[in-house]
């Protein structure tokens, strides 16, 4: 019985293509992403369930991110070491089991303590998906399958704030936890179904003292960009920020000596890998902002409801969702190269336009540039999340993916470390005591001119880079003139 159940899974993986791949490891990214951001909608009311200061439930958001910048850098070596499909298995099992356990938490020590398995689950999802996706689709449907990928990571953290609002309104908190459970066994299943387990061919040693500094230097940089929103924490997320840079530095030092860094940033020399990851981090900052600035620009600057503001900025969720059938075909006819240059032209000035908005302006018009910057935004992401990994070796496609994703993590957070900087800045100027219309077109121009350095950051890819994977034609052209 047990030979034929193997046998009808081996058959059922050989007949899967890419889409049943991509929507099995984004269902997964997208509970993980879901989750990390409808939970601040209900601090509030969980607060009061467990009898503490609304503030002090923030601790339940950092537990999370402390989880993530510990474990994410260890994860490509972890599915090396155990096979992708047996890690990322794993990870949703675990996620699961930290979304029950938070569900169950009777005080806010246990809903930390469960956080905290949750963000061991969310660490090997991420990079760990992605290595499941590169390892299993062909290079001719990267695109397509990275276009599906790219969708959960922008609907998830615009979907978050408004579905948490409705579950806090109409249901108890608890069941922000519970909705994690039949996504995760469905996925759980799924992945033992469609997906084969892959391991690396040679077992290198764990670097535990690069796994030590690396943990402390992330943990103390991701905690200083997320206290750095809240007011009056200002000298305690510079601390942080200082030890994160100075664990970080002692990791640089240490990896140098070491055979086989946790984070190998020797990568960065591949030439399509590192300006991916440059380009794309700056790009991430111009988009780990939005989240935090438009429900504060529309709720305080507009007076609009949360629920309205709440509408409006899923619009961006729209436009992300539109861009898969579109990003294939534009690559194939463009290639990477001249797609985000132009691209990037056209998100950071739809983002540039979010800076002059006003009261008197009509929401259709207002939704349907959201919409837009949606779009362009999921291009350009999609784009960077392909060609990244057009030259790196089979070998070391776990060290990249953890290397990725470790640095658009702590992109995206300090997106929104730099809005709120801006932000503050802007009033502190201004002597505003709340925020105005003129402190948030401030701060939108701010995150818009890092976009912008992103865009002339672009022009280092080589034009024939990604060309195998998009099928640009004149790139293979250019490539074979290059080689």
């Amino acid at each position: 019985m047990s030979d034929q159940i193997y046998q009808a899974a081996t058959i059922a993986r050989a007949k899967a293509n890419f889409r049943v791949i991509a929507m099995i490891v984004a269902s997964a990214m997208f509970m993980e992403q879901l989750d990390a951001t409808v939970l601040a909608t209900a601090l509030p009311t969980m607060a009061r369930d467990f009898g503490v200061s609304a503030p002090s439930m923030s601790i339940a958001l950092t537990s999370y991110l402390l989880s993530l910048a510990i474990f994410i850098p260890a994860s490509g070596l972890i599915a090396d070491r155990f096979g992708s499909r047996t890690v990322f298995r794993s990870a949703i099992a675990v996620f699961v089991a930290g979304s029950i356990f938070c569900a169950l938490s009777p005080n806010l020590l246990c809903l930390v303590l469960a956080r905290l398995l949750q963000g061991l689950g969310g660490a090997m999802m991420l990079p760990v998906g992605r290595l499941v996706l590169l390892r299993s689709v062909s290079r001719k449907d990267m695109v397509n399958a990275m276009s599906w990928l790219l969708v959960p990571a922008l609907v998830g953290p615009i979907l978050g704030p408004p579905v948490g609002g409705l579950i806090v309104t109409y249901l108890d908190w608890r069941w922000i936890f519970y909705i994690n459970v039949p996504i995760g066994i469905l996925g759980f299943t799924l992945v033992s179904i469609f997906i084969e387990d892959f391991k690396g061919e040679a077992k290198r040693p764990f670097d535990m003292v690069g796994f030590i500094l690396s943990g402390i230097g992330l943990g103390s940089l991701l905690f200083g960009f997320e206290s750095s929103s809240r007011p009056g924490e200002g000298a305690f997320s510079v601390f942080l920020i200082a030890v994160g840079m100075l664990f970080g530095i002692a990791y640089l030092k240490h990896a140098r000596r070491h055979p086989s860094p946790i984070m190998d940033f020797s990568l960065m020399k591949v030439p399509s890998f590192g300006t991916s990851v440059i380009a794309g981090s700056l790009t991430r900052i111009t988009q780990g902002a939005q989240p935090f600035l438009l429900p504060l620009y529309f709720q305080l600057g507009f007076g609009l409801s949360a629920a309205k503001a709440g509408q409006l900025v899923t619009a961006a969720a729209l436009g992300s969702m539109a861009m898969k059938a579109v990003a294939p075909r534009v690559l194939r006819r463009f290639g990477f190269r001249n797609s985000l240059v132009a691209n990037g032209v056209i998100a950071t000035f739809g983002y540039a336009l979010c800076a002059a908005f006003r009261p008197d302006w009509p929401l259709a018009l207002i939704f349907a540039i959201l919409v837009m910057c949606g779009f362009f935004m999921s291009f350009q992401f999609t784009a960077y999340n392909t060609v990244a990994y057009d030259e790196i070796d089979r070998d070391r496609m776990s060290s990249a993916t953890s290397f990725y994703t470790t640095f658009q993590q702590l992109m995206l957070s300090l997106g929104i470390c730099v809005g709120a900087l801006a932000l503050h800045t802007s009033m502190m100027v201004n002597s505003s005591e709340t925020p105005q219309l003129r402190d948030f077109s401030t701060a939108f121009l701010v995150v818009t001119a890092i976009s912008v350095t992103a865009t002339f950051w672009n022009l280092r890819f080589s034009r024939s880079a990604g060309a195998d994977i998009s099928g640009h034609q004149v790139g293979k052209a250019a490539h074979a003139v290059e080689h």
